[in-house]
């Protein structure tokens, strides 16, 4: 497993997440030795969605207003159905993630994660995978959808549900590892 003790990832998020989409990637991302901040348009606290109910509540390390994606070396979208629909109406949360396609840092989606890629503008002609609901607005945006456990393409790793979650940490860890793709 890659060391990533000098890297800083970014866990882009809002209320609704799904619950081991955020804490699953950050505690084997810590393991790793990166330092994870949880990235909100909130403050505080977030609450999780947990399969059919509330989850956990987390704390929110930087509020969206005050981060820049400069501080970090790669970004993970965790799934759920709130989560990502409540980011790709925010223009803040899409300019975040535009910035690391558009600089070829390491981007790591999961389930409905990648609802926020395709208001970027920036995933045609990448291959990728998601929730399996998801892949009519992925391939109308002019991405590739594929049925896949985890989908890596130049740094942008997708993973379709929670049962993908071991694959999806490590090939998330092995990309941040690799840096920056051109």
């Amino acid at each position: 497993m890659a060391d990533l003790s000098n890297k800083k990832v970014a866990i882009l998020t809002e209320e609704g997440f799904e619950q081991v989409e955020l804490t699953s990637p950050k505690e084997a991302l810590e393991a790793a030795g990166a330092t994870v901040h949880i990235i909100s348009p909130k403050s505080g606290k977030i609450k999780a969605w947990d399969k059919t109910d509330w989850g956990i509540e987390v704390d929110v390390d930087k509020e969206l207003t005050n981060a820049s994606p400069d501080d970090y070396d790669a970004l993970v979208l965790p799934g759920g159905v709130l989560n990502p629909d409540k980011l790709r109406q925010n223009k803040d949360a899409v300019a975040f993630a535009s910035a690391f396609l558009d600089e070829g840092k390491p981007v790591a989606a999961i389930c409905h994660g990648p609802q926020l890629l395709i208001e970027t503008g920036m995933i045609k002609g990448r291959t990728l995978t998601s929730y399996p609901s998801l892949q009519t607005d992925l391939k109308n945006a002019g991405a590739e959808w594929v049925d896949q456990e985890v989908v890596t393409d130049n740094g942008l790793v997708t993973s379709r549900r929670p049962d993908d979650l071991e694959a999806f940490n490590r090939k998330t860890i092995e990309e941040i590892g690799e840096g920056v793709h051109a």
